[in-house]
């Protein structure tokens, strides 16, 4: 028979390898816990690194895209002019960037002395020159100033944006005035007929290819010039203004139909709004 001190050695050997056998169950399941804990950490930190690396590469190609003129973007070429070798007078307010959105629209608003007249710009068309504008109205650049010339005879525009043309009277050096750079001609309208219909708001140049500055003129009714123009934008509200200047006729300064507009217009600020689209 078994006596009572085996027995009771029996029982201690038993609860001795039911603790051991808890403890290695124990000891299991916080292994198992810490790697699951890791791993979670470690993936945590692949898709931080992820996320991280798309972004980057994300913003390079934006401006690798910026860089190369590719689908969103046109790099310009605004030519700074000195102010010793402008033909008239010149307002510096330094050159816009280079790198302009070639997405989108903007409303340019005159907020003229007789009311606002408003244009819609394409980006996509003009995205250089929309850019100019856009620098020059943070500046101020056309603000106070009057629109200098009117022409009621083989063509009908108004043209204004010579920052030099402000306060009373009119100047012979009227309408040679603009920023200090200058750049290419955009979105000319070499296949319409005609080339500048009524409602077109467009570029001045010189006969010079690569001299569009800041002076533009509106268009009050169709006018067949010869298509090497900017075409900026459309005139989407305030024509009859322009019509009212038109109708008061100028005082030929230049010629027969062609001189300062007798019912003064003076742009009190230009504003480009924000693109949308």
């Amino acid at each position: 028979m078994t006596s009572t001190r085996e027995r009771q050695r029996a029982a201690a050997r038993a609860r001795l390898e039911r603790e051991m056998a808890e403890r290695a169950a124990q000891a299991r399941k916080r292994r198992r816990t810490q790697a699951i804990v890791g791993s979670a950490a470690a993936l945590l930190l692949v898709v931080a690194g992820t996320i991280w690396l798309v972004s980057a590469l994300g913003d390079d190609d934006k401006k690798q895209n910026a860089a190369d003129g590719t689908p969103g973007y046109a790099q310009c070429a605004f030519t700074e002019v000195p102010k010793d070798g402008a033909a008239g007078q010149v307002k510096d307010v330094g050159l816009p960037p280079a790198q302009q959105q070639d997405t989108g629209t903007q409303t340019m608003t005159l907020d003229t002395n007789l009311g606002p007249v408003t244009a819609k710009i394409d980006r996509a068309k003009v995205p250089c020159t929309a850019g100019s504008f856009t620098h020059l109205a943070s500046k101020g650049f056309f603000d106070n100033t009057k629109c200098h010339r009117l022409v009621t005879e083989g063509i009908k525009v108004l043209q204004c944006g010579d920052p030099s043309v402000t306060g009373k009277g009119w100047r012979k050096t009227d309408g040679t005035g603009g920023p200090s750079y200058r750049m290419a001609e955009e979105n000319l309208p070499t296949d319409q007929r005609p080339a500048y219909p009524e409602g077109v708001i467009a570029m001045a140049k010189t006969q010079e290819p690569g001299s569009t500055g800041s002076q533009f003129f509106i268009v009050y009714g169709d006018s067949q010039l010869d298509p090497s123009y900017t075409v900026l934008g459309t005139i989407t509200g305030g024509m009859d203004l322009v019509k009212q200047v038109a109708a008061a006729g100028s005082d030929n300064a230049n010629q027969p139909g062609d001189g300062h507009p007798k019912k003064e217009i003076v742009i009190k600020k230009l504003a480009m709004s924000d693109i949308q689209g």
